[in-house]
């Protein structure tokens, strides 16, 4: 890579992860398929969606930056892509401004929901900004604790793909819950490669993942029953009528095993980060696929 400037525009950029936005993205495009789908698509609500979720996400990335380079995580024989911090891209001190100003401006554009929705709005904003800091900082950080994939299901699943369809339809359906779960699992892939990548990195530096704390023959079938699972689950979209919806998303099973194939093969060492572009590519692909399903049934 060529040389980054010091606290530059190309910094803050490759600081951001762009790659990682598909993870942000694709619960707000399930859940506005889903609101579509039931007769209650509102394109502002959606949007607004989108963008505080994109810059919760970017936000996330600065505080995991930050905080793991504080902690000596981020070292030498780091095997992911490059951190910013650590790199010596981005200041500690003008991390901690982005970070102010991200959480800010998210916070912001989030409250123009309150013109869309009641304001129980505002205690899942409150809990989005204080566990994108609790996944990595505090005395117990959940990411180091193993706690990741639970708030990956969370936070990637039911808050994104529940709250994106509420501030349209205002009520919650089993379907809501159904498409929140399978999202949350499926956004849950990229994590589990990350740490399967980093298995054992983590425990030379104390973090207990649940790889770490099972080990890899885990880590490995813990990815392949994630992507099945969230494709099974599409199954349940059938006692409602809905075919395609259930069906399509059944065609994501073949790049998912094949990924899945190929990470067992390379097993180790940095060309995990393949399985990494290809996962967010799979996820994308899976998101695209519920919707369609949704949209045309």
């Amino acid at each position: 890579m060529e040389e980054v400037k010091h606290n530059s525009l190309q910094a803050w950029i490759l600081a951001a992860r762009p790659k990682t936005l598909t993870g942000a993205v694709t619960p707000v495009l399930i859940g506005t398929a889903l609101a579509a789908m039931d007769g209650h698509f509102h394109w502002l609500p959606a949007l607004i969606c989108c963008l505080f979720a994109s810059l919760m996400q970017i936000a996330a990335n600065f505080i995991n930056d930050l905080f793991d380079f504080l902690k000596g995580t981020d070292r030498e024989d780091r095997l992911g892509p490059e951190r910013a911090c650590a790199q010596g891209w981005i200041s500690p001190q003008a991390m901690k401004t982005g970070i102010i100003i991200t959480v800010v401006l998210a916070c912001l554009i989030g409250c123009t929901l309150l013109f869309f929705a009641g304001w129980e709005l505002i205690v899942v904003g409150v809990l989005c900004v204080l566990f994108a800091f609790l996944y990595t900082t505090g005395p117990y950080p959940l990411s180091y604790n193993g706690w990741g994939d639970v708030l990956v299901i969370v936070f990637f699943g039911f808050v994104p793909v529940g709250g994106t369809y509420y501030v349209q339809a205002l009520t919650w359906t089993p379907d809501v819950t159904i498409a929140s779960l399978t999202c949350g699992l499926l956004i849950d892939t990229l994590l589990v490669v990350n740490n399967y990548r980093d298995r054992e990195a983590d425990a030379r530096s104390g973090k207990r993942t649940v790889i770490v704390r099972f080990g890899e023959k885990f880590g490995r079938y813990f990815y392949l029953m994630l992507g099945v699972t969230a494709s099974l689950l599409c199954l349940c979209f059938l006692r409602e009528g809905h075919f395609l919806a259930a069906l399509l998303p059944q065609l994501y099973l073949i790049p998912h095993f094949l990924t899945w194939k190929r990470m067992v093969k390379i097993y180790s060492g940095k060309k995990l980060n393949s399985i990494l572009g290809e996962t967010s590519r799979n996820m994308l692909f899976m998101g695209v696929l519920i919707a369609i399903g949704m949209l045309v049934s």
